[in-house]
């Protein structure tokens, strides 16, 4: 009965602070929160296998002699700028929602949701910014069925903004338990699984930003390695 006392007065007090108690997850609630967990793990290794697949095609097909490289001198892709930028966004997000990963462990509510919250704004931003090279990619008639590399590059991209989309989906029904004022060991395991995926992601998006604007040479040399020639 005490121990049931001390659970229910504990709480979050004014500044912020968690103090373990009245939220503290229930046997139940840690065995949903390792399930989640375990499936957050499971959904990866699928999305990676299917990103392998496409990274797989996009190195055979890149040997065919119709392949027109990306980074020519005139091509969209010969300066990099405005990806670097939407990189810098994306890195960005993934530091803030660690921090609030770590403030969630803590018990620091108020950095909580200020970790989370900035990091879905950045994630945001990168999309938008993605946009804007799409944009600028038709400006320039490197449309989708113009060219393989530019099919590949639309493909590429789109999937992984897709899979970024459907985390934003996941970060905003947290961030509206937040703004409704719900106990954060109820939300900690969230801010921790989206913490996760968007480092996945930050993760998938360098390899595909050092691939989509690497040489034909690169291309040869790993496919070469890999006994796909």
């Amino acid at each position: 009965m005490n121990r049931l006392l001390l659970r229910n007065t504990d709480s979050i007090d004014p500044s912020g602070s968690w103090h373990p108690g009245a939220g503290s997850p229930s046997p139940a609630g840690v065995d949903r929160a390792h399930t989640a967990k375990v499936g957050l793990r499971l959904l990866l290794v699928v999305v990676s296998s299917l990103f392998l697949l496409f990274l797989v095609a996009f190195i055979i097909r890149a040997q065919v002699p119709d392949w027109l490289p990306l980074t020519e001198p005139l091509a969209p892709l010969a300066h990099t700028g405005a990806l670097w930028l939407n990189t810098a966004a994306l890195v960005g997000a993934s530091i803030a929602l660690q921090w609030a990963r770590v403030a969630a462990r803590r018990g620091h509510a108020q950095a909580t949701l200020a970790g989370f919250g900035l990091g879905g704004v950045l994630a945001i931003a990168f999309l938008l910014g993605q946009l804007w090279v799409w944009q600028r990619f038709a400006a320039w008639g490197y449309f989708v069925a113009s060219n393989p590399a530019n099919s590949f590059f639309y493909l590429l991209t789109g999937l992984h903004g897709l899979h970024l989309l459907g985390g934003l989906v996941a970060w905003g029904r947290t961030l509206g338990k937040f703004l409704r004022h719900a106990p954060l060991a109820r939300l900690a395991g969230s801010v921790e699984l989206c913490a996760i995926y968007w480092h996945y992601l930050l993760g998938l998006w360098l390899l595909l930003f050092a691939l989509l604007t690497s040489t034909p040479q690169t291309y040869e040399a790993i496919a070469a390695f890999c006994g796909l020639r």
